[in-house]
């Protein structure tokens, strides 16, 4: 069992799971997020439906380039992450496609 936990720790919450000092500051890059202008042109475009902070230290990043910010819309997600190592703004350096067109959304249950 001792393994087990070892093993889980060692490859998966090391990497994923923010300690709580590193909880704090994901809290604080949402509303930099929020203010940044590349979150202010995606507002006006799409519609913003979710917002939720990460981290991946397995993306060979150093800190705090192994935070990020995904903003979803209706259409893809964008990936917001520190513009400096001093983390004093935010902006968007990725994103990813949303849904198929082809594909039913899921929500709401029926």
């Amino acid at each position: 069992m001792n393994l087990f936990v070892l093993g889980n720790w060692l490859l998966i919450e090391q990497w994923y799971t923010p300690s709580s000092e590193e909880k704090i500051i994901l809290s604080e890059m949402i509303p930099k997020t929020v203010e940044s202008e590349d979150y202010k042109k995606i507002d006006e475009d799409e519609n913003i439906v979710a917002i939720e902070a990460s981290m991946d230290r397995s993306r060979g990043g150093v800190f705090p380039y192994y935070f990020g910010v995904s903003v979803r819309t209706d259409k893809q997600t964008f990936i917001f992450s520190c513009s400096s190592k001093r983390c004093e703004t935010m902006e968007n350096g990725e994103w990813t496609y949303y849904r198929y067109t082809d594909e039913k959304p899921r929500l709401p249950f029926g």
